[in-house]
Parts: structure tokens; sequence; C-alpha cells
């Protein structure tokens, strides 16, 4: 087994690797891989995924640029703003995503069934020679029409075999196929996914069933946070490769952009009133043949669209941006729109179009700031977008 290192829009690794494995692993799609100077070395370096991946013979562990538990606060607010906490979940002894997500994940699971598994009641259709429940009448009349027995019934079944405890377990199943995890963490995943006897596993593919914050799984929230982090990270379709069965990847672009849809609709709509609408869809011509679809569209308290963003989580590009940008802003009749970029990948500046007066400001934001800090710079950000001010070239650090 070949162990590449690779960092995040890092400089490229030379890698002796096999024809098929250099095949496997460019067709993936996961990491970028060319010829290297010599016969039999390629060079590696990875895109925008962060994870771990195995792929062939060869086992692939890509770092975020932003610190860990900055990664996991973007993508745990993202999925449910009131339902992440990063300072319950230590991840400082562990300098890879990957040992440091596995590590929080049993940990956070251990503590949560210190009292046994949850337990509650599930809806069971089936057929019985005995009435227990009620009666499911369409299915009788339609399945044993003139028939007396046997039963098409419903009823409620006290069970572990509940959704907290489904997505729990197949988080678990999901990271021991994971590479990169230490011996000890690997040991107590094992430990805890027996504990789950009786409980369905989610076949590959298949969403995570949906379940409602309660009084009864308050001491599951935290570890059921994570484990959907795992399911998504573990659903991800590496390009060509599909699904990866064991493998922990996240699309850094579709985290940043999440996370500022978000972040960026509860600032504005709270602050400013109005209806934020995400991945809004419109059309540049009258043919309805050009469509558009800006990440964030902020109609104010009238209806009327007040402002276009799109989250751009990259360092090139940027005339492309700038001109779809002015597409938005032609097709919404805006008088500016905003672009926002990740500290470091493109500098705060203000483009005024030519002959139309049109303004497309580029905002830095920082993510390496602390939670608190970094919604608050989300919220001067709605302001400025939502207040028109002149001053817009504003560098977020």
């Amino acid at each position: 087994m070949t162990l590449i290192q690779v960092r995040e829009a890092g400089p490229p690794v030379q890698v002796r690797l096999d024809a098929d494995d250099a095949r496997r692993l460019a067709s993936s799609e996961v990491v970028d891989v060319r010829p290297g100077p010599a016969a039999g070395v390629w060079s590696v370096r990875a895109n925008r995924k962060v994870g771990a991946a195995r792929v062939g013979g060869v086992e692939l562990h890509i770092e975020p640029k932003v610190p860990i538990a900055r990664l996991l606060f973007l993508v745990g607010y993202a999925r449910n703003p009131k339902g992440w906490r990063e300072e319950s979940v230590p991840l400082t002894e562990h300098a890879g995503l990957v040992p440091a997500l596995a590590a929080a994940l049993w940990r956070q699971t251990n503590r949560a069934l210190r009292q046994g598994l949850l337990q509650g009641y599930r809806s069971v259709d089936e057929t019985s020679p005995v009435l227990r429940g009620r009666l499911r009448e369409t299915a009788q009349l339609s399945r044993r029409a003139g028939l007396t027995l046997p039963l098409e019934i419903r009823h409620d079944d006290y069970t572990v075999d509940i959704p907290e405890n489904r997505i729990l377990v197949t988080a678990l199943d999901q990271m021991l196929r994971v590479p990169g995890i230490d011996a000890g963490s690997r040991r107590m995943l094992r430990h805890l996914a027996a504990r789950f006897a009786g409980v369905t596993r989610l076949r590959p593919g298949e969403p995570a069933p949906t379940w409602h914050p309660s009084r009864l799984n308050e001491r599951l929230r935290i570890a059921l946070r994570l484990a959907e982090l795992v399911l998504a990270g573990a659903s991800i379709e590496a390009g060509r490769g599909g699904v990866l069965a064991n493998a922990f990847l996240l699309d850094m672009w579709r985290v940043y952009e999440d996370f500022l849809s978000i972040a960026l609709r509860a600032a504005i709509e709270s602050a400013h009133g109005g209806k934020v609408v995400l991945q809004a869809r419109h059309h540049l011509d009258g043919g309805r043949c050009l469509e558009l679809r800006p990440d964030i569209l902020w109609r104010d308290g009238t209806g009327d669209v007040g402002a276009v963003v799109d989250a751009k989580y990259k360092a090139d590009a940027v005339r492309d941006d700038a001109y779809q940008m002015l597409a938005y802003c032609v097709a919404y009749r805006l008088p500016r729109g905003h672009l926002v970029y990740p500290s470091g990948e493109h500098p705060p500046v203000r483009h005024v179009v030519s002959n139309v007066g049109i303004e497309i400001v580029c905002h830095a934001l920082h993510l390496g700031a602390d939670p608190v800090e970094l919604l608050t710079r989300i919220r001067v950000l709605a302001d400025e977008i939502a207040h028109s001010d002149p001053a817009w070239s504003v560098a977020l650090r």
C-alpha cells in the first residue's frame, strides 16, 4: 500500500506508482495526477477535497488549509446552525482531520451510551393472523379482498431500531472503513458498533432518516451531529469513480458555499428583514435558454431583489466570476453584486464595469477566525450587502 500525504491546494508531491494505480487515482478525481520528472514517478496535487480515501493500492490523506476544529464548525453549522457546539468536541490532540473526527465520534458516542441504547416507538406495517394495533383497511381490501385472515395491520413497536441509533451505528461502521485511523480509535469504534445489536444499518446511498431533537435524545445530540458529518463525507461522489465506500471526503467549495449561504441568510433576515433565497433560478435571456442560479439572493421587505451574492472558494478564474456576477446584475437590474472569497484566495477589491457603471465587489472572509468572531464578521458583511454603503471594499480580517 502506497501512502500519499498532501495538503489542500498545496504543492504537488512526487510519488512512484504503477500505471494501474496512477490511472485509478486520476479517474477518481479526488486529486490531480500527472506524469512526473521520471518514468514511473507521478506528480500528485490536492484539489478542493479533504479527508482520506483508499483508491486501488494507494492510501490518500488530504489535510485542509483551515484548522480542523474550524472546518468541522463550518460543516456542522451549515447542517444545523443551532445544533453544533465546537467547544463540546475536543480535537486538539489529533493532528489529522480523519483521526480527529474518528476520536470525537467514538468519545461522544461512548458518552451518549452510558445509560444504554435509546429506545423509542416505531410504526410497523405487517401481515398478522391477529389484530394488533389498527387495521390498514385500504391494504386489507386491495390485498385480501373477501378474506378474513391474515390481517394487514399497523402497530407501534417499542424498539432500539430507531432513526437516532441507525444513524450512529452506520457512522461507526463507515468510519471503520476509512484509512488513517489510529489503532485505539479503531478498537473503540468496533466495540461501540457491537453494542447496537438489533439496529438496522443504512444501505449504501440511503439518506439518513430524520430525527427531531427532544428531551429523550438530548444526550445523543452531539454524537448525532458528528455521525451526520461522517455520513455526509462518506457519501460524496468522487468524480467518475462514484461513491467511495472506504473514504471520508469533503468538498471544500461545497463546505464554504453551504456555510456562507446559511450564515448570511440568518444575518440578513434577522437584521434587515425580507427573505433570502438560496440557489434561485432565473434566466438571462427572454428565450429562457441561459439559466442563472446565484448562491444567495435577497428580496427586501417589498419583495424586490435587493442584493445578489456568490460564494467563491478559489483563487483563479476571477474574471469568469466577474462576468458571471455581471450577468446576475443585468438580469436582476441591480447596480452591484457581491463575490465573497476566503481571505488569501482573492484580495478585496471593487470593479466598476465600463459604460454601465455596475459595481462588482469582492469581499474577503477570514475562515480561521474563531466561531463567534467569524459569525460577527458575517453580520458585518450582511450590513454592507443590505445597506448599499459605497465603502464596499472591506477585508473582513
